[in-house]
């Protein structure tokens, strides 16, 4: 048996998160799938964790553009909230 020519894969080391950052924004789907999550399993108690994702997905792919609206919304003022903090973040690593 030829001894193996394949070099062994290089492990990557990640970076410890710095619990003081600030959190991403939400999307307005995750905005969406949070206020409705609670709905879709009262009225499926038998779905699994995933399908109840798949279910979120297709009520989200349904609603008009006028009902994402107030999702839309909350979505935008929650990145200007992620951009702000994240300035005084960055300002006080700096």
């Amino acid at each position: 048996m030829a001894p193996s020519t394949k070099e062994p894969k290089k492990r990557t080391v990640r970076r410890k998160k710095d619990p003081n950052a600030p959190k991403r924004a939400l999307s307005s789907y995750m905005f969406f799938a949070n206020a409705t999550r609670d709905i879709v399993r009262s009225e499926n108690p038998d779905v699994t964790f995933g399908q109840v994702g798949k279910l979120l997905g297709e009520r989200w792919k349904a609603l008009t553009p006028e009902e994402k609206e107030p999702f839309e919304l909350k979505a935008k003022q929650d990145k200007e909230r992620y951009a702000s903090e994240k300035a005084l973040y960055d300002a006080t690593l700096a």
